[in-house]
């Protein structure tokens, strides 16, 4: 049979066809079909190239599941506690890590930062000493100059860390091979490619066969890897989806580029925590630890203005306190507007449509807008209570109490539920210079802590009379 002139690829799911389509038979994305041509025959296929590239060289045998131990993963500080805090305690050996985020946001500079902490070790927990590792920086989208006057610019210098300017996978691991390095830092996965793979480099192929290479390296050879990995335009990591579920931790880089505030979340972590934040500050030396995310986000709160209000969220096992601040004007509109930034839309009409339905208020002849300071993405509903005095103090245009603050999950029904981890949320509060805090009734019962100078106002539900100024 006549092998096709071209086949189309999806970049969603990988699955290739002869015939282009609009929406992908396999996995449904709509205009995801690339044109490409076909794999080259060779004598070895490219199959058989990936069962050997993963296959183990010795044989499996059956253990009893009773048999089997813990195993003990050595981590390595990064130098970086947020990004530490982050991976769950540090860098875990052999493990690989593919780090995302918007062009712009930093990526490099942080990873270069990384690397200079990661070559010049982390003293030794028992026996205070200090050893050097050997990290492998391999850049694929700029040249050695650049590389160098942005270190200048960082201050790194470092005996231990080397560069490597190279996009062709099969050279870079015959260096790594001459150079044995500890970790070794990929930027990026997109710019690689595998010269067996008749297809150009960022494509679905190129990106999965490259990604195998660098995982089969790492888990052979136990060095840590850390890939970089591009956003597309609907926000996902650019390639196969498949490529998340390779790698060991998939880090996701947020923040807005006119705002100086970062944010390191982790999506997967076969290694510790998927609820964690690491927050950092983009400053000309590059990218600074903020060891106190509460106190940095709340810095610059105006006070006795209406339609501001702090809410307390957790991330991991650290709570944040943020800041909401709610607009609400008169519409010109014959429909109102709604605008949600940092709160999910939908939470916001809910909100809306329970205390317009429950208590009275016309939001819907009024413009409501929201936003949330920092560039936070709130998406937990012990916001709700929160971001429902932030509405309710705009419409009144009353402020609330400067030292109040507001805990709690709004029901359809108008009702204020429980939330989770009640403890460290006011702690935190408190901790902060709160003394009027806003909980929900059940929270308030089974409260085992007893806070002086502290206020808790408990609270059923909506209907229950709040006072904003918390008397």
């Amino acid at each position: 049979m006549k092998s096709p002139k071209s086949i189309f690829t999806c970049s969603e799911c990988g699955h290739t066809t002869v015939k282009w389509y609009g929406k992908c038979p396999s996995c449904g994305a709509w205009n995801t079909m690339e044109e490409g041509e076909p794999p080259v025959e060779t004598a070895v296929s490219a199959s058989a190239r990936t069962i050997k590239r993963i296959a183990p060289e010795y044989e499996s045998e059956i253990v009893r599941f009773d048999d089997l131990e813990l195993p003990h993963f050595i981590r390595q500080a990064t130098g970086m506690g947020e990004l530490d805090r982050v991976l769950g305690g540090g860098l875990v050996h052999g493990s690989v890590v593919l780090l995302a985020g918007e062009p712009g946001i930093g990526k490099s500079t942080l990873l270069l930062q990384i690397s200079s902490s990661l070559a010049l070790g982390a003293p030794n927990p028992e026996t205070g000493e200090v050893s050097e590792r050997k990290v492998l920086y391999v850049s694929g989208e700029e040249s050695q100059g650049q590389l160098k006057l942005r270190a200048k610019r960082l201050g790194v210098r470092c005996s231990s860390l080397y560069v490597l300017t190279e996009t062709n996978v099969e050279r870079i691991l015959r260096q790594c091979d001459k150079l044995h390095p500890d970790v070794i830092i990929v930027d990026s996965i997109q710019t690689m490619y595998d010269e067996h793979v008749a297809s150009a480099p960022g494509s679905v192929t190129q990106v999965r066969e490259s990604a195998l290479a660098f995982i089969s390296k790492a888990k052979n050879e136990g060095i840590s890897v850390i890939m970089v990995g591009h956003v597309n335009k609907e926000g996902g990591i650019a390639g196969p989806k498949v490529l998340e579920h390779m790698v060991d931790a998939v880090l996701y880089f947020e923040g807005e580029k006119l705002r100086s505030y970062r944010i390191i979340r982790a999506i997967k972590n076969r290694f510790g925590s998927t609820n964690e934040i690491g927050m950092f500050e983009m400053s000309d030396g590059g990218l600074e630890e903020v060891a106190n995310p509460s106190e940095a986000l709340l810095s610059g709160r105006p006070a006795g203005v209406s339609g501001n209000c702090a809410m307390c969220i957790m991330e991991g096992t650290r709570p944040i306190i943020a800041e909401v601040q709610a607009l609400v004007a008169q519409t010109s509109y014959p429909s109102p507007r709604r605008t949600s930034n940092g709160i999910d839309y939908n939470r916001m009409c809910l909100i809306l449509a329970v205390l317009e339905k429950r208590l009275g208020y016309r939001f819907s002849v009024n413009d409501a807008y929201l936003n949330v300071i920092g560039g936070l993405h709130v998406d937990e509903p012990a916001s709700d209570l929160a971001v429902a005095l932030a509405l309710i103090s705009s419409i009144k245009d009353e402020p609330v109490a400067d030292d109040l603050i507001a805990i709690g999950e709004i029901g359809l029904a108008g009702e204020c539920r429980a939330v989770q981890q009640f403890e460290q949320r006011v702690s935190e509060a408190v901790r902060l210079g709160f003394r009027k805090i806003i909980v929900p009734q059940r929270n308030y019962e089974k409260k085992s802590l007893i806070y002086p100078d502290v206020k808790l106002i408990p609270v059923k539900s909506i209907f229950d009379k709040i006072d904003l100024s918390g008397k």
